[in-house]
């Protein structure tokens, strides 16, 4: 299975739980600091949505300012839309193969993590395939594009309980999968769901 391939089944699946979502949840606030799940979702729609010329013309109309961008687009695809519509926006975009420069598997870390970002503030999780897992786990411990996952993680001995899947030296930091991901990213509250002298050290730098 390709990374676009991945990319597809994570969105058909996190479109199905978004619509069984009620309307109070998507005013409720995510794990992206100042950010609702209305408005993570539409970060998505606009992801998906992007393509290499669109993103630097729209960065450059926001003044080389990167958060700035991103709020003019979360603003634009959910202005007078309903949470009922942000799902078929995203529904629409599920076999698309278009997103910012960048590598794919970049989208397939975005749709899994920011996924989790709405569902863990809501207090459920969701299952995601190990193989998508492993794949975003071996691009962020080599990279530190746009979330610092490489530095994040130096000196930490990363061991999935769920495959076999370990990297790293130093005090260990051990937990599921998904987890691990998401302590990658930087997000703090997926520390909770894991053990090991490295957890502290992650701690400093989530």
């Amino acid at each position: 299975m390709d990374t676009w391939q991945m990319i597809r089944t994570e969105r058909a699946a996190l479109v199905e739980a978004l619509a069984a979502l009620p309307a109070p949840a998507w005013d409720r606030p995510s794990l992206c600091a100042g950010w609702t799940v209305r408005d993570v979702v539409a970060h998505m729609i606009a992801t998906a949505s992007m393509t290499p010329p669109r993103f630097f013309a729209k960065l450059i109309g926001s003044g080389f300012r990167f958060d700035a961008m991103v709020r003019k687009d979360i603003a634009a695809v959910t202005t007078g839309r309903s949470h009922a519509d942000l799902v078929e926006a995203l529904r629409a975009r599920i076999d698309a193969r278009t997103g910012p420069p960048g590598p794919t598997l970049s989208w397939l870390g975005e749709t899994i993590v920011h996924g989790e970002d709405v569902f863990r503030a809501l207090g459920g999780y969701r299952d995601h395939p190990i193989a998508h897992l492993i794949e975003v786990a071996d691009f962020y411990k080599g990279s530190d594009l746009l979330i610092g996952a490489k530095s994040r993680i130096a000196g930490v001995t990363l061991t999935a309980t769920d495959t076999d899947w370990r990297h790293g030296t130093g005090p260990q930091a051990t937990g599921t999968m998904i987890a691990l991901v998401m302590a990658m990213t930087g997000r703090s509250t997926a520390l909770d769901d894991l053990t090991g002298d490295g957890v502290d050290v992650l701690r400093t730098r989530c």
